[in-house]
Protein backbone atom coordinates (compact mmCIF):
# COMPACT_ATOMS: atom_id res chain seq x y z
CA UNK A 1 0.00 0.00 0.00
CA UNK A 2 2.63 2.51 0.59
CA UNK A 3 4.60 1.68 -2.08
CA UNK A 4 1.14 2.67 -4.34
CA UNK A 5 1.19 6.21 -2.54
CA UNK A 6 4.56 6.58 -3.01
CA UNK A 7 4.00 5.81 -6.92
CA UNK A 8 0.87 8.19 -6.92
CA UNK A 9 2.85 11.08 -5.56
CA UNK A 10 5.39 10.69 -7.95
CA UNK A 11 3.01 10.60 -10.79
CA UNK A 12 1.10 13.42 -9.41
CA UNK A 13 4.29 15.70 -8.41
CA UNK A 14 5.30 15.33 -12.52
CA UNK A 15 2.49 15.76 -13.82
CA UNK A 16 1.21 19.19 -11.90
CA UNK A 17 1.42 22.10 -14.85
CA UNK A 18 -0.78 25.36 -15.39
CA UNK A 19 -4.78 24.70 -15.72
CA UNK A 20 -3.89 22.59 -12.20
CA UNK A 21 -6.91 22.10 -9.78
CA UNK A 22 -6.35 23.98 -6.39
CA UNK A 23 -5.96 20.34 -4.66
CA UNK A 24 -3.09 20.09 -7.04
CA UNK A 25 -1.48 23.47 -6.53
CA UNK A 26 1.81 23.32 -4.52
CA UNK A 27 1.41 25.20 -1.23
CA UNK A 28 5.12 25.97 -0.01
CA UNK A 29 6.39 27.39 3.18
CA UNK A 30 9.23 29.80 3.44
CA UNK A 31 11.59 29.15 5.86
CA UNK A 32 13.30 32.04 5.26
CA UNK A 33 11.44 35.23 5.01
CA UNK A 34 14.27 37.43 3.60
CA UNK A 35 14.76 39.99 6.52
CA UNK A 36 16.24 38.70 9.24
CA UNK A 37 17.03 35.33 11.36
CA UNK A 38 13.88 34.41 12.86
CA UNK A 39 12.66 30.86 12.80
CA UNK A 40 16.94 29.60 12.89
CA UNK A 41 19.48 28.27 15.51
CA UNK A 42 23.02 28.49 14.81
CA UNK A 43 25.39 26.05 16.07
CA UNK A 44 29.21 26.88 15.34
CA UNK A 45 31.56 24.57 16.24
CA UNK A 46 33.40 25.51 19.89
CA UNK A 47 30.79 27.94 20.25
CA UNK A 48 27.87 27.53 22.65
CA UNK A 49 24.30 27.10 20.95
CA UNK A 50 23.48 30.43 19.41
CA UNK A 51 26.83 32.08 19.60
CA UNK A 52 26.84 33.29 15.73
CA UNK A 53 30.76 33.73 16.11
CA UNK A 54 32.10 37.03 13.54
CA UNK A 55 28.17 36.81 12.27
CA UNK A 56 29.04 34.05 10.21
CA UNK A 57 25.28 33.47 9.17
CA UNK A 58 23.65 36.90 8.28
CA UNK A 59 20.83 38.76 5.84
CA UNK A 60 22.30 40.64 3.21
CA UNK A 61 20.04 42.63 0.60
CA UNK A 62 17.26 39.67 1.16
CA UNK A 63 19.46 36.76 1.33
CA UNK A 64 20.78 34.24 3.65
CA UNK A 65 24.51 34.70 3.48
CA UNK A 66 27.24 32.79 5.14
CA UNK A 67 30.56 34.78 5.08
CA UNK A 68 33.79 34.68 6.61
CA UNK A 69 35.21 38.77 6.61
CA UNK A 70 35.27 38.34 10.49
CA UNK A 71 37.52 35.40 10.42
CA UNK A 72 41.59 35.55 10.57
CA UNK A 73 41.53 31.45 10.17
CA UNK A 74 38.86 28.83 9.79
CA UNK A 75 40.45 26.59 12.15
CA UNK A 76 37.80 24.11 11.30
CA UNK A 77 34.87 26.50 12.45
CA UNK A 78 32.11 23.94 11.02
CA UNK A 79 28.95 25.71 11.54
CA UNK A 80 25.10 24.68 10.79
CA UNK A 81 21.94 26.93 10.89
CA UNK A 82 18.86 24.82 11.51
CA UNK A 83 15.21 26.09 11.21
CA UNK A 84 13.39 24.89 14.61
CA UNK A 85 10.31 22.47 13.28
CA UNK A 86 10.90 19.18 12.44
CA UNK A 87 9.87 17.74 9.17
CA UNK A 88 9.26 14.25 7.91
CA UNK A 89 7.05 13.87 4.77
CA UNK A 90 8.51 16.97 2.43
CA UNK A 91 10.46 18.27 -0.08
CA UNK A 92 13.28 20.71 0.44
CA UNK A 93 14.54 23.02 -2.27
CA UNK A 94 16.79 26.29 -2.00
CA UNK A 95 18.56 28.29 -4.45
CA UNK A 96 21.91 28.69 -3.58
CA UNK A 97 25.14 30.07 -5.41
CA UNK A 98 29.15 30.30 -3.98
CA UNK A 99 30.80 33.79 -4.67
CA UNK A 100 33.83 35.00 -3.45
CA UNK A 101 37.37 33.40 -1.87
CA UNK A 102 37.47 30.59 0.38
CA UNK A 103 38.10 31.71 4.05
CA UNK A 104 42.16 31.67 5.00
CA UNK A 105 43.03 27.97 6.34
CA UNK A 106 39.79 25.92 5.24
CA UNK A 107 40.58 22.57 4.26
CA UNK A 108 40.70 21.91 0.09
CA UNK A 109 38.35 19.48 0.51
CA UNK A 110 35.76 22.54 0.86
CA UNK A 111 36.25 24.82 -1.65
CA UNK A 112 33.19 25.60 -3.25
CA UNK A 113 31.32 23.68 -0.35
CA UNK A 114 28.46 23.49 1.52
CA UNK A 115 25.13 21.41 2.16
CA UNK A 116 21.35 20.55 3.53
CA UNK A 117 21.69 18.34 6.20
CA UNK A 118 18.18 16.55 6.62
CA UNK A 119 16.73 14.47 9.17
CA UNK A 120 19.20 16.57 11.81
CA UNK A 121 19.88 15.63 15.58
CA UNK A 122 18.48 18.83 17.09
CA UNK A 123 20.92 22.13 17.21
CA UNK A 124 20.61 22.30 21.43
CA UNK A 125 21.86 18.14 21.25
CA UNK A 126 25.09 18.48 19.44
CA UNK A 127 28.55 18.96 21.74
CA UNK A 128 30.15 22.15 21.76
CA UNK A 129 32.94 20.68 19.65
CA UNK A 130 30.58 18.77 17.54
CA UNK A 131 31.62 19.21 13.81
CA UNK A 132 28.85 18.08 11.84
CA UNK A 133 24.84 16.89 13.18
CA UNK A 134 23.82 13.88 12.72
CA UNK A 135 22.21 13.74 9.56
CA UNK A 136 21.79 12.74 5.80
CA UNK A 137 24.19 15.32 3.67
CA UNK A 138 22.78 16.84 0.66
CA UNK A 139 26.34 18.04 -0.32
CA UNK A 140 26.19 21.61 -2.42
CA UNK A 141 29.36 21.93 -4.52
CA UNK A 142 30.38 24.75 -6.91
CA UNK A 143 32.59 23.83 -10.07
CA UNK A 144 36.39 25.02 -9.66
CA UNK A 145 36.69 25.61 -13.37
CA UNK A 146 38.90 22.21 -14.34
CA UNK A 147 36.69 19.73 -14.87
CA UNK A 148 33.76 17.92 -13.64
CA UNK A 149 32.30 18.79 -10.04
CA UNK A 150 28.96 17.18 -9.42
CA UNK A 151 26.22 18.86 -7.06
CA UNK A 152 23.69 17.43 -4.62
CA UNK A 153 25.99 14.51 -3.78
CA UNK A 154 25.36 12.74 -0.74
CA UNK A 155 27.76 12.43 2.43
CA UNK A 156 26.56 10.58 5.65
CA UNK A 157 27.67 12.28 9.06
CA UNK A 158 27.04 9.77 11.57
CA UNK A 159 24.41 8.03 9.42
CA UNK A 160 24.09 5.44 6.59
CA UNK A 161 22.01 4.56 3.96
CA UNK A 162 20.47 2.03 1.33
CA UNK A 163 20.97 1.60 -2.45
CA UNK A 164 19.45 -1.06 -4.13
CA UNK A 165 18.56 -3.10 -1.13
CA UNK A 166 21.99 -3.04 0.08
CA UNK A 167 23.60 -1.36 3.21
CA UNK A 168 25.43 1.32 1.47
CA UNK A 169 28.36 3.00 4.07
CA UNK A 170 30.96 4.93 2.10
CA UNK A 171 30.48 8.85 3.49
CA UNK A 172 29.77 10.28 0.36
CA UNK A 173 29.34 9.12 -3.28
CA UNK A 174 28.47 11.28 -6.56
CA UNK A 175 25.45 12.18 -8.26
CA UNK A 176 24.79 12.34 -12.39
CA UNK A 177 24.61 16.00 -12.23
CA UNK A 178 25.78 18.39 -14.68
CA UNK A 179 28.90 20.81 -13.18
CA UNK A 180 28.29 24.13 -11.86
CA UNK A 181 30.90 26.56 -12.44
CA UNK A 182 31.05 30.38 -11.30
CA UNK A 183 28.61 32.23 -9.01
CA UNK A 184 25.64 30.94 -11.42
CA UNK A 185 22.53 30.32 -8.77
CA UNK A 186 21.39 26.81 -8.70
CA UNK A 187 18.13 25.06 -7.20
CA UNK A 188 18.45 21.91 -5.56
CA UNK A 189 15.44 20.37 -4.41
CA UNK A 190 15.35 17.24 -2.01
CA UNK A 191 11.82 14.99 -1.59
CA UNK A 192 12.43 12.92 1.69
CA UNK A 193 9.69 10.53 2.41
CA UNK A 194 10.17 9.73 5.93
CA UNK A 195 12.98 6.96 6.21
CA UNK A 196 11.79 5.24 3.01
CA UNK A 197 12.80 7.11 0.19
CA UNK A 198 14.81 9.93 -0.79
CA UNK A 199 15.58 12.14 -3.97
CA UNK A 200 17.84 14.67 -4.86
CA UNK A 201 17.12 17.14 -7.89
CA UNK A 202 18.94 19.73 -9.38
CA UNK A 203 17.29 22.28 -11.52
CA UNK A 204 14.08 20.01 -11.84
CA UNK A 205 16.72 16.89 -12.68
CA UNK A 206 16.62 13.72 -10.75
CA UNK A 207 20.61 13.44 -9.98
CA UNK A 208 20.35 11.01 -6.35
CA UNK A 209 18.08 8.06 -4.96
CA UNK A 210 18.50 6.11 -2.08
CA UNK A 211 16.52 4.59 0.62
CA UNK A 212 16.02 4.22 4.80
CA UNK A 213 18.53 6.94 6.39
CA UNK A 214 19.44 5.57 9.41
CA UNK A 215 21.94 5.98 12.30
CA UNK A 216 24.80 4.63 11.83
CA UNK A 217 28.57 5.12 10.35
CA UNK A 218 31.48 7.52 11.61
CA UNK A 219 32.81 10.56 10.15
CA UNK A 220 31.04 12.57 13.25
CA UNK A 221 32.92 14.14 16.09
CA UNK A 222 32.28 15.03 19.93
CA UNK A 223 28.69 13.53 19.76
CA UNK A 224 26.55 12.85 22.71
CA UNK A 225 26.51 8.99 22.30
CA UNK A 226 22.56 9.27 23.14
CA UNK A 227 22.04 10.92 20.11
CA UNK A 228 23.85 8.34 17.68
CA UNK A 229 21.56 4.69 18.23
CA UNK A 230 23.13 2.87 15.36
CA UNK A 231 21.06 1.24 13.04
CA UNK A 232 18.11 3.03 13.81
CA UNK A 233 15.93 4.26 10.78
CA UNK A 234 15.45 8.22 11.14
CA UNK A 235 11.90 9.26 10.17
CA UNK A 236 12.02 12.75 10.53
CA UNK A 237 14.21 15.40 12.03
CA UNK A 238 15.41 18.69 11.50
CA UNK A 239 16.91 20.81 8.44
CA UNK A 240 19.82 22.77 8.37
CA UNK A 241 22.37 24.42 6.46
CA UNK A 242 26.13 24.43 6.10
CA UNK A 243 28.73 26.69 7.16
CA UNK A 244 32.49 24.70 5.75
CA UNK A 245 34.34 27.47 4.96
CA UNK A 246 33.93 29.38 1.25
CA UNK A 247 31.25 31.72 1.09
CA UNK A 248 27.88 30.93 0.41
CA UNK A 249 24.21 32.69 -0.88
CA UNK A 250 20.81 31.11 -0.13
CA UNK A 251 18.22 33.90 -1.82
CA UNK A 252 15.42 30.77 -1.38
CA UNK A 253 14.67 28.29 1.18
CA UNK A 254 11.26 26.19 1.37
CA UNK A 255 9.76 23.41 2.26
CA UNK A 256 6.48 21.47 0.36
CA UNK A 257 4.48 19.52 3.17
CA UNK A 258 3.52 15.96 1.88
CA UNK A 259 1.14 15.02 4.89
CA UNK A 260 -1.70 16.86 5.81
CA UNK A 261 -5.61 16.22 5.08
CA UNK A 262 -6.28 13.20 2.16
CA UNK A 263 -10.10 13.75 1.99
CA UNK A 264 -10.89 15.19 -0.78
CA UNK A 265 -14.31 16.50 0.54
CA UNK A 266 -12.04 19.03 2.86
CA UNK A 267 -11.26 22.45 1.88
CA UNK A 268 -7.86 21.82 2.28
CA UNK A 269 -6.98 18.88 0.74
CA UNK A 270 -4.33 18.46 -1.22
CA UNK A 271 -3.38 15.09 -3.69
CA UNK A 272 0.09 15.19 -3.45
CA UNK A 273 -0.06 14.26 0.33
CA UNK A 274 1.16 11.12 0.69
CA UNK A 275 0.30 10.59 4.70
CA UNK A 276 -2.62 11.53 5.88
CA UNK A 277 -3.43 13.75 9.06
CA UNK A 278 -7.00 13.89 9.55
CA UNK A 279 -7.00 16.61 12.25
CA UNK A 280 -5.78 18.91 10.50
CA UNK A 281 -9.15 18.56 7.75
CA UNK A 282 -10.77 21.93 7.43
CA UNK A 283 -14.81 21.65 5.80
CA UNK A 284 -17.06 23.98 4.80
CA UNK A 285 -20.05 25.25 6.73
CA UNK A 286 -23.17 24.28 6.13
CA UNK A 287 -26.12 26.23 5.30
CA UNK A 288 -28.32 26.84 8.36
CA UNK A 289 -25.41 26.38 10.51
CA UNK A 290 -23.90 28.58 12.74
Amino acid sequence: MKKRLITSLLLGLSCMTFGQKKSDTKEWEQLFNGKNLDGWDIKIRHYDLNDNFANTFRVKDGKLVVSYDGYDKFDEKFGHIFYKKKFSNYIIATEYRFVGEQAPEGPGWAYRNSGIMLHCQPAASMGKDQDFPISIEVQLLGGSGKGERTTCNLCTPGTNVEMNGKLFTPHCINSKSKTYDGDQWVRAEVMVLGDSLVRHYVNGEMVLEYQKPQVGGGNVDAYNPAFKPDGKLLNEGYISLQSESHPVEFRKVEVLQLEGCTDPKALNYKSYFIKSLPNTCKYAKKKGKK
